[in-house]
């Protein structure tokens, strides 16, 4: 009877400090409710804390300006990173013909690190250059009116890649000084440098100007009064009980303009298929598979705020 008792005692302390655990938490914040699904399981939903941020241009022009104002930073770094890569790349043309009358480029495998470090530095500037142009592209999309110009604007990594790799591929191959084994050895790690730099630099998911405005509503002159946002990502929300925002604690709200001034071009394809569906939002020509990205780009948005979710 003693031991039912002190087991009966046990449970009800038990259950009296997880109350009082919960208690506390509650306190603290409010930060997490709990639901159960129908399979049994619990779910953790976070209450956000929403930030309203009002927009800064009235126009088309002045929204245009901002986002080329807030591209304008990476694609200055980008060219930069890229006069280094082709600087890299002379100094690796000039280290593989021993231009340079240094011990370390004359004697094996002196001369192999030599030129091969300077091409590793060189893929290494184009890569994050290429990275950095394509952000900025993102956050300042250009218009496809003209196609090729648009391929172009948003794919110059790509030309750059070429730029930085194949004049040492061509040196390399001409020089007839060099042993044969030396130049196979070379030519393969520029081709195989150029492949990479240039698969990193192509911009597999663009965005265009037109696709920005209409999705926004601008184009069209209804503009969504109210979507959400978090501070990392690429992309808005028009429901704030979105999936890819359960574990961001701090969002933004504001109007679809005040989004892209934001840094955040692009609706969420989850939102977008939901919205047209509950006829929140009419469905456009445009595809809205060009969205296909941005279900990444919201799991990043998850990435970057789970730790606040521990907090």
């Amino acid at each position: 009877m003693a031991n039912k008792k002190e087991n009966t005692a046990a449970q009800e302390a038990a259950k009296k400090a997880l109350a009082a655990l919960q208690a506390k938490k509650d306190a603290e914040g409010g930060e997490k409710e709990v639901t159960r699904t129908t399979s049994g399981t619990t779910k953790t939903k976070v209450q956000h804390n929403i930030t309203h941020v009002d927009q800064q241009s009235s126009s088309k022009e002045e929204l245009l300006a901002i986002t080329r104002a807030n591209a304008r930073p990476y694609r200055v770094g980008a060219i930069i990173l890229w006069i280094l890569a082709i600087a890299f790349e002379v100094l690796a043309i000039l280290c593989f013909k021993k231009v340079f009358k240094w011990d370390f480029i004359q004697n094996n495998p002196g001369w192999t690190i030599s030129w091969a470090v300077c091409l590793g530095l060189d893929l290494i500037c184009v890569i994050f250059g290429s990275l950095l142009w394509k952000k900025g592209n993102h956050l300042d999309p250009a218009s496809e009116k003209n196609k090729t110009r648009f391929w172009l604007h948003n794919n110059l990594g790509v030309l750059i890649s070429v730029i930085a790799f194949a004049p040492f591929l061509i040196f390399v191959l001409t020089d007839k000084k060099a042993s044969k084994q030396s130049k196979t050895i070379a030519a393969i790690a520029a081709v195989v440098a150029l492949l990479v730099a240039g698969l990193v630099s192509y911009d597999w998911n663009p965005v265009s100007q037109e696709q920005m405005l209409e999705e926004a509503g601008i184009s069209t002159d209804a503009e969504y009064p109210l979507v959400y946002w978090t501070k990392s990502g690429g992309v808005y929300h028009y429901y704030e009980d979105c999936g890819h925002l359960d574990h961001s604690i701090e969002l933004f709200s504001g109007t679809s303009v005040a989004a892209i001034e934001a840094g955040k071009t692009r609706m969420c394809k989850t939102c977008y298929d939901k919205a047209v569906r509950e006829g929140a939002i009419a469905a456009e020509n445009n595809d809205s598979s060009d969205n296909g990205g941005d279900k990444g780009e919201d799991n990043t948005d998850n990435g970057a705020d789970q730790a606040n979710v521990g907090n």
